[in-house]
């Protein structure tokens, strides 16, 4: 799995996402690489990441967001004991 996340071909796409300098220019690399649909689940995982952060209730984030209690528990399961990029991404923009 690790030699799968670390090949070439990712690594050059963490390179050109370091690349971008502004939020226009984010919003129209992703428009172009993704689905408008890939675009709006990786924004709702995200606002389910900085809910489930501040200890918001399941059933409240699945209200707010309309994200599945799946998908909450799926994005808890990553933040908690993932890689650590939703810690520090929620740290840095604290």
């Amino acid at each position: 799995m690790e030699k799968e996340i670390n090949n070439k071909v990712l690594n050059e796409l963490c390179e050109a996402i370091l690349s971008l300098r502004t939020q226009g220019e984010c919003k129209k690399f992703l428009r172009d690489l993704c689905t408008l649909e890939e675009m709006r689940s990786m924004a709702e995982r995200w606002q389910v990441a900085k809910q489930v952060n501040k200890g918001i209730p399941y059933r409240k984030i699945a209200e707010k967001t309309g994200s599945s209690t799946a998908t909450i528990t799926r994005v808890a399961q990553w933040l908690h004991h993932g890689e650590g990029g939703y810690e520090l991404v929620l740290h840095r923009l604290a």
